[in-house]
């Protein structure tokens, strides 16, 4: 997700255990409800890439989405932060607003012709129209930014605990709360960058390779928005080396322990998956494979 050290995931950790699961996926429910482990194992899907293109190695990857042939990433970093169009072929930046230095950019998601944008720490929210990414309004939110998505009427938050949260767009405030837990009862903590495909919420774990998160390098959640339940991973481990420390690595100084997977876009009309990393410098469109034995 971001330069944070170890103390902050255990901070995180600690203050995220009254967060709420709801069954029904439209009603506005906060009250907290125990959840179980899941009876059978949630399956494991693989994949193969289908084509690599270019990407941005400057770009601190936060939030990425497809529309009408182009893909729009945010990325992150004080003094970096940016949303940008994108040409996929090429990776070049067709389009760009900077945000002002002291933000931390972070996930991005298109509703209704606009594109809602996020902040880490600072609780502000802007909305950008997609045709001139001139700025139509600022909104304010509690807690931390982290990923976003959308279902066609709402927004879907996380903000680095188990919980994603859903949002009124035209107020931003919360309708709902769905706590997403691991098949073993656990907490799925540091969901990050989010895309709903064909029903589901697709969710990267960040530094999902750590032991105390999942112990899988480059683990994305596939997630039932209804009830939060885990209906499969998909382990996209070795997808881009060049771009990582190696896998057994335990250097948290290293140059690239940052690099995470964090990026998922669909096209929906060519059914095409494209997913990257924080300053990878390669966007990958892949085909699931699967589920694993």
């Amino acid at each position: 997700m971001r330069f944070v050290l170890f103390i902050f995931f255990v901070t995180v950790l600690a203050g995220c255990s009254g967060a709420a699961n709801v069954s029904k996926p439209n009603a506005s429910n906060n009250n907290a409800v125990s959840s179980k482990p899941q009876s059978s194992p949630v399956p494991v899907y693989g994949y193969e890439v289908v084509k690599a293109y270019p990407h941005d190695p400057k770009a601190f990857t936060q939030g990425l989405f497809y529309y009408n042939g182009f893909l729009y990433e945010s990325t992150g970093e004080e003094g970096r932060s940016s949303l940008r169009k994108v040409e996929i072929e090429t990776g070049k930046v067709l389009q760009k607003f900077d945000l002002p230095r002291e933000d931390f950019g972070e996930g991005s998601a298109l509703l209704n012709g606009q594109i809602f944008m996020i902040t880490w720490r600072q609780g502000l929210g802007r909305v950008f129209d997609i045709n001139d990414f001139k700025l139509i309004r600022e909104f304010k939110y509690q807690g931390e930014g982290w990923g976003i998505t959308t279902d066609g009427t709402d927004l879907y938050m996380t903000d680095g605990t188990h919980v994603i949260r859903v949002m009124n767009p035209d107020t931003f405030t919360s309708k709902r709360m769905i706590a997403v837990m691991q098949e073993n009862g656990k907490p799925l903590m540091q969901m990050n960058e989010l895309e709903f495909i064909k029903g589901e919420i697709w969710a990267n774990v960040w530094h999902s390779e750590q032991p105390g998160v999942l112990g899988k390098p480059n683990h994305i959640a596939r997630i039932d928005p209804g009830t939060g339940k885990l209906v499969g991973w998909i382990d996209l481990r070795g997808i881009s080396p060049d771009d990582q420390p190696p896998p057994d690595s335990t250097d948290n100084y290293h140059p690239k322990s940052e690099n995470t997977l964090n990026g998922i876009a669909y096209d929906a009309e060519n059914d095409r998956v494209f997913v990257t990393g924080k300053n990878w410098k390669k966007l990958y469109e892949i085909k699931l494979t699967g589920p694993k034995q």
